[in-house]
């Protein structure tokens, strides 16, 4: 029976749910900074999973997706999604089978950061007719993938320019390490710095002969100051559409639309409340949730199957049957636990949208 136009508080819990008004005005609100600021967007995608809301950003202004792996990006081209960067590296065989074969109807760029997959990536593409796009990444600073900035990205380009079934169209990175940075003045001078690395690169690149139209780089916790650095093309940030515990204390400047509603299963002693979600509904492994409506908390914590608060004071006006909302401690680890996602308006169920890239980790 479809949960359409039943109230939140009709739903089993523990689920999933997103606050249609907040979501649409983040959206709105992200658009409308990346077009003031004269840079693309293209949203993550990974902490989303749904192509209802891959559609809602493209609606509002998105170039197109950046995804994960080269499963969310088949997912999102049988949604009907048609422009999509893959931030991460493909390798193997059947992947670079897979990934030709989207190249026949998508536009769909992979990164790459080292010349090893450079014969497979070409070969698959020869053999299915089509043209395979690269991105080149780099590190500058996080120190996890990408090929260092200066003449080995130059030399990368040059490799690539060598197979004819490969076309370089870029360079792009991901600024990570400076999302701790608590002063802004000192963050922006990092993202600047990073930045400045992607930006010599690419101009070393052009110098060469290569287009470069694809400069990419921004996640959601650095989108207020890379969106503005001179050069970049597009913006990555993905994840600031549904905010949480983690994006707020990285300054994201979106409200929280992204929640799991639960049940009170027990009041064991009068200082402590245990929900039905635990860390297989809502993770700790980033930052704790937050009860939304529960004051007075002194400690959240959580097993497998249980939600654990912990009071500074005791209270016995919450009863067993009670519901709470909980803002995830951080979305990209919670929605993956989820086969739906309750998108509901003024307490009411608008839709029940599939989460049809959850698991695609290949």
């Amino acid at each position: 029976m479809s949960e359409v136009g039943l109230h939140k508080s009709e739903i089993d819990t523990p689920f999933l749910w997103v606050d249609l008004d907040v979501l649409e005005a983040n959206i709105a609100q992200l658009a409308a900074y990346f077009r003031d600021a004269g840079v693309n967007w293209r949203p993550h995608i990974k902490g989303v999973k749904t192509p209802a809301i891959a559609h809602m950003l493209l609606r509002a202004g998105a170039i197109g997706l950046t995804c994960a792996k080269l499963g969310e990006a088949e997912v999102m081209a049988a949604a009907g999604v048609r422009d999509m960067l893959i931030a991460n590296q493909v390798v193997g065989e059947r992947k670079y089978a897979r990934l030709a074969n989207l190249c026949r109807t998508v536009d769909v760029k992979v990164a790459v950061d080292s010349a090893a997959t450079l014969a497979g990536l070409n070969a698959a593409a020869l053999a299915k007719g089509v043209q395979i796009g690269l991105v080149i990444e780099l590190n500058t600073g996080m120190e996890r993938a990408g090929v260092q900035p200066g003449e080995a990205v130059l030399t990368l380009a040059r490799a690539i320019a060598g197979y004819p079934g490969l076309t370089l169209r870029g360079l792009m990175t991901w600024e990570g390490h400076t999302l701790g940075i608590a002063d802004p003045e000192a963050k922006r001078e990092a993202i600047h710095q990073a930045i400045g690395l992607l930006r010599e690169s690419v101009e070393l690149c052009r110098q060469a002969g290569f287009a470069m139209d694809i400069v990419s780089c921004g996640g959601s916790g650095t989108f207020v100051f890379t969106a503005h650095e001179p050069g970049v093309t597009e913006i990555e940030a993905g994840g600031a559409i549904f905010n949480d515990m983690t994006y707020t204390s990285w300054g994201v400047p979106t409200r929280q639309a992204l929640f799991v509603h639960s049940v009170v299963t027990s009041r064991p002693a009068p200082n402590r409340i245990i929900v039905d979600a635990g860390f297989k509904t809502m993770p700790g492994w980033i930052n704790q949730p937050t009860p939304v409506a529960i004051s007075h908390v002194a400690d959240m914590a959580s097993s497998a199957e249980h939600g654990i608060i912990t009071l500074t004071e005791e209270d016995d006006s919450i009863a067993v049957g009670d519901r709470f909302d909980f803002i995830p401690g951080y979305g990209d680890t919670t929605v993956f636990l989820h086969d739906n996602l309750y998108a509901i308006r003024d307490g009411v169920v608008e839709a029940v949208w599939p989460l049809l890239a959850r698991g695609k980790l290949r």
